[in-house]
């Protein structure tokens, strides 16, 4: 297979990616691309490969074949620490907070993505309090006690306080009340415009899908559809969501 080349105003670049769970084949030839200051968005039906393809970014699941750069550096060899120290912050599927910890120790946790961890960073941006000022309010409260939505929260904020170049969001308004929804809508699209960095969602909501700059849709661990969401059609949207 010819992959594409790589373009030199791509932030991240994805080439024939191939991922296989024992001999199961997973992702199939698999390219994608994220600009700075651009949010993409993996559509399909679950069980697809989204959530895989955001694993293999960050390297917590192994390419078979293909290629993922970041800046047009490789990061094929890279562990997943290394990764989120080079650039890519990553809220999981169930947000993955420490509910022992308090809302201040779970963001202070953030900053082990720089460069000295908290051994040297102990800072904690208030940006993330301008965007989800739920988190101020409730520093000392322990994580476990917090809504599903301000978890999600929490796991955004400290996502961010690694300085992030790249941010993947899988699923982050799944379960979560409506006003929330709006809440961290509005805080992602800040994000965009006030950081420059780059964006790739996965979601099935479709309010949030359309605020995206670019759609990938996903069928049997391939994508089959792509373009701008301007171009989105309703009937692509119910194709591809599990509404």
């Amino acid at each position: 297979m010819t992959m594409t080349p790589i373009d030199d105003q791509e932030l991240l670049a994805v080439r024939g990616l191939n991922v296989y769970y024992g001999e199961s084949h997973i992702l199939r030839d698999v390219d994608i691309s994220v600009r700075p200051g651009q949010m993409a968005c993996l559509i399909g039906l679950n069980g697809v490969g989204k959530t895989t393809l955001l694993k293999t970014i960050i390297g917590l699941l192994r390419q078979r074949s293909g290629s993922i750069h970041l800046d047009g550096h490789d990061l094929s060899a890279q562990p997943p620490h290394e990764r989120a120290r080079g650039g890519i912050g990553y809220v999981p599927q169930g947000r993955e907070i420490i509910p022992q910890l308090t809302v201040r120790e779970n963001l202070l946790l953030g900053l082990e993505a720089r460069e000295g961890g908290i051994r040297r960073h102990r800072h904690i941006d208030p940006l993330v309090f301008e965007l989800f000022p739920i988190l101020e309010r409730f520093l000392n409260r322990r994580g476990g006690d917090l809504s599903g939505g301000q978890q999600q929260q929490l796991a955004i904020a400290r996502a961010l306080l690694g300085q992030p170049r790249l941010l993947l969001l899988d699923e982050p308004t799944e379960g979560i009340q409506p006003s929330v929804v709006l809440d961290i809508q509005r805080a992602v699209a800040r994000i965009l415009r006030e950081t420059g960095i780059g964006v790739l969602l996965v979601e099935h909501h479709a309010s949030f899908v359309r605020q995206s700059d670019w759609y990938y849709a996903m069928q049997k661990g391939g994508v089959v559809a792509s373009g701008a969401t301007t171009q989105l059609s309703q009937e692509t949207l119910h194709r591809f969501l599990s509404v």
